[in-house]
């Protein structure tokens, strides 16, 4: 199983330098992660200082776009 909590671990440890919004990107681009699991482990991952929050709305919309896989678009 896919854990979005693991990949973004790893992702930080490799790149100190990168913000928690960066990581989290990383971590579910192109894995095909749901609405329910992209909003719970935003909220519990990502840092409140990487994103304006009147623009959450805007950033989970663009997140879960990225988050579908290639495939998914062709059809």
């Amino acid at each position: 199983m896919k854990s979005i909590e693991r990949r973004f671990k790893n992702i930080t440890e490799k790149n100190p330098y990168w913000s928690s919004y960066t990581c989290f990107f990383e971590a579910i681009k192109g894995q095909g992660f749901g609405k329910q699991a992209i909003h719970r482990w935003f909220n519990k991952l990502v840092d409140k200082d990487d994103y304006a929050k009147n623009e959450k709305k805007g950033v989970l919309a663009h997140l879960r776009s990225f988050s579908k896989r290639i495939e998914d678009d062709k059809k």
